[in-house]
């Protein structure tokens, strides 16, 4: 107990407890505000991370009676410091005179979107049915319909986890990702492309027309649906809302080019594809400057050097794709050219 105490002096707890038994084991309780767990969990980590049977489990804590009384602005920010210094020298270290951007630990971070990216019969059921509602919306023009597919596309977590792999240097991350996202791609492609041969599709439809005119304003959606996805992710707010936003940059237009695709407009499709390519490059873009502002990093100092050299080369890589595809989308070469062909 008392080196637990000790451990944490930097750390702004609310409360600490402990439990012995006879067998020598034991169990602390520390409860905390949630901005400083990762401070926390850094520094219990590398104390006894090591040490048998060692296990350090973060639950949320909806509330307390009596009330936790919240610090001054004067506690706050030498409180924050303090947290932010032990969790950089956990890390890397180093020391931070600056207070840590406030969201939740990296630990409840990487469980809430590896959960998201896991690759499983209710991510494959709602990807087909967010497809088929989005399909009907598109070619009957109805709004609601639209938003209803929207709702229920589980698109935000695997992009999200793309960018959170990259910045934490987690290959095992990234691959798992990458497959939901290669899966969820994959389904809506062929299933949109099917319905296009079956039904009758006008390209001048306007749920359709939309999406195969790309513009330069359509970066600036998918870049702040990326970023919204990525703070609701790290603040712990319910993303069911931020989820409709990305799924309105990525399904619509991918539906809508596997419908063209379906019904012969090559040139139509195109257009719609190319949206498609923008707003992933976009929102990985976005995700992974909201994660770098929030000082999303791994704990040691060896998983932190390997993942900034990961975060900088998938930066130059996106930022690179995004310039050619601004470019084209400059040059007039697809959008309403291509759909009245």
């Amino acid at each position: 107990m008392g080196g637990v105490s000790a451990l944490l002096e930097s750390v702004p707890t609310v409360q600490v407890w402990s439990y012995g038994s006879e067998d020598g084991s034991g169990l602390i309780r520390v409860l905390l505000d949630s901005a400083h767990t990762e401070a926390a969990s850094d520094l219990l980590v590398g104390r006894y991370g090591s040490a048998e049977g060692f296990r350090l489990t973060l639950l949320a804590v909806e509330a307390t009676i009596p009330a936790v009384e919240q610090p001054s602005k004067a506690e706050q920010g030498e409180g924050a410091t303090g947290a932010d210094d032990a969790s950089r020298e956990a890390e890397s270290g180093s020391e931070s005179a600056t207070a840590p951007v406030p969201r939740i630990s990296r630990e409840e971070r990487y469980s809430d979107v590896a959960e998201a990216c896991a690759v499983n019969r209710v991510y494959v059921a709602m990807v087909i049915l967010s497809t088929l509602v989005a399909a009907v919306g598109r070619i009957r023009g109805d709004v609601a319909v639209n938003i209803g597919a929207m709702v229920i596309a589980p698109l935000l977590g695997p992009n999200i986890g793309l960018a959170l792999a990259v910045s934490l240097g987690d290959p095992a991350l990234g691959r798992q990702s990458l497959r939901a996202i290669l899966v969820g791609v994959g389904i809506v492609a062929v299933l949109s492309v099917l319905l296009g041969a079956m039904v009758t599709v006008d390209p001048a439809a306007p749920e359709l027309a939309a999406r195969t005119g790309p513009e330069v304003s359509d970066v600036a959606v998918a870049m702040a649906a990326g970023a919204a996805g990525t703070l609701a992710f790290t603040s712990g707010v319910p993303a069911v809302v931020v989820g409709v936003m990305v799924a309105v940059a990525l399904l619509p237009p991918l539906v809508a080019a596997g419908l063209l695709l379906g019904a012969g407009q090559w040139s139509a499709a195109s257009g719609a594809l190319v949206l498609v390519l923008t707003n992933v490059t976009c929102v990985n873009l976005a995700a992974m400057a909201a994660f770098y502002w929030q000082e999303v990093r791994p704990r040691t100092y060896w998983e932190a050097d390997r993942a900034k050299k990961a975060l900088r080369r998938a930066a130059v890589g996106w930022a690179v794709l995004l310039a050619l595809l601004i470019g084209l989308l400059l040059s007039g070469r697809i959008g309403g050219a291509l759909v009245s062909i």
